[in-house]
């Protein structure tokens, strides 16, 4: 009973981390397209991250000490997410758009699902299969009236699939082999510290000429604030908790779901930007179908 309540509370922070996660796509869709520098906010969005969370859990006591040889562990979760995957989505948005990158980054789950099968050895059911197959195809569905044309959008759509999906599948895999010794704060802490120590020649180089006036208005820095205590602190503490009680896999089917809320958000905050039509709406079904049937189905190691 115990162990289904703690996967019921998982579902839902992640449900809440994902929410969170489709509006950041919109927040960092507006700071680039208001010509805002990629590195100048990254790098405050990772400072910010790393001081509330050392400070938060100093006040709380629940940093722990990192155990000998785990620091390289600590040190490439930071390098997998936030650096490779902020590289990939950042710029993915600013050659497409903050939807379109929320739609490739849904097709996680099933590179998971592959990860899964060759460093795990998890079967692939044939309904977890359909299941990923049914939210790639209302993926698709959904992204196909927001395709463009030009080398352009290829070169977005690439950096979203090789550096966003590619880093957040070594973040997974980390998360997954340090959540049984270490708790979500330490976890996360460690990961903004190390990613913002990574941004930091990129901030020096490129960062420092975005410093302008308009950088420190009040709708920039209210944008990377609630990027740095929501979408970083509060989310991959979250996200941390929930890969310990879900799995890699199962955790990673939501990101289906971030694209769904992206949209939403584009449509009420910039009317105009998103419209729904019949087409949208069979994405959508099919993509929640999908999540749905990953969820009840058991994962099984193949046989030795």
């Amino acid at each position: 009973m115990t162990q289904s309540k703690g996967r019921g509370a998982a579902y839902i922070l992640a449900i809440i981390a994902i929410t969170c996660w489709g509006f950041s796509f919109i927040w960092e869709d507006y700071l680039i397209k208001n010509n805002v520098e990629i590195f100048t906010f990254i790098f405050e969005r990772m400072i910010l991250a790393a001081v509330i969370m050392w400070i938060a859990g100093g006040i709380l006591g629940k940093i722990q000490k990192i155990q000998k040889g785990d620091m390289k562990w600590m040190f490439l979760l930071g390098f997998g997410e936030p650096f490779i995957y902020f590289l990939g989505e950042n710029f993915g948005i600013k050659y497409t758009s903050g939807v379109m990158a929320a739609i490739i980054i849904a097709t996680i789950p099933l590179f998971c699902t592959v990860v899964d099968r060759i460093l795990y050895k998890f079967k692939l059911s044939f309904p977890k299969v359909m299941g990923c197959l049914l939210s790639l195809i209302g993926i698709a569905l959904f992204m196909m009236e927001k395709a463009g044309n030009g080398s352009s959008q290829l070169k977005g759509i690439l950096l979203l699939l090789f550096f966003a999906v590619g880093g957040a599948l070594v973040y997974g895999y980390v998360t997954n082999k340090m959540i049984s010794r270490y708790n979500p704060m330490t976890i996360v802490t460690y990961q903004f510290s190390f990613g913002a120590l990574l941004f930091l020649p990129f901030f020096l180089i490129f960062g420092l000429r975005g410093l302008t006036p308009e950088f420190f208005s009040l709708p920039v820095q209210s944008k990377i604030l609630a990027l740095a205590v929501l979408c970083s602190c509060v989310c991959f503490g979250l996200w941390a908790f929930c890969t310990g009680k879900l799995g890699v896999t199962r955790v990673n089917i939501f990101s289906a779901l971030i694209p769904l809320v992206s949209a939403g958000a584009a449509y009420f905050l910039y009317p105009g930007q998103e419209t729904f039509t019949p087409l949208k709406f069979v994405g959508i079904a099919l993509t929640i179908l999908g999540v749905i049937i990953v969820q009840v189905v058991k994962d099984k190691k193949a046989l030795k």
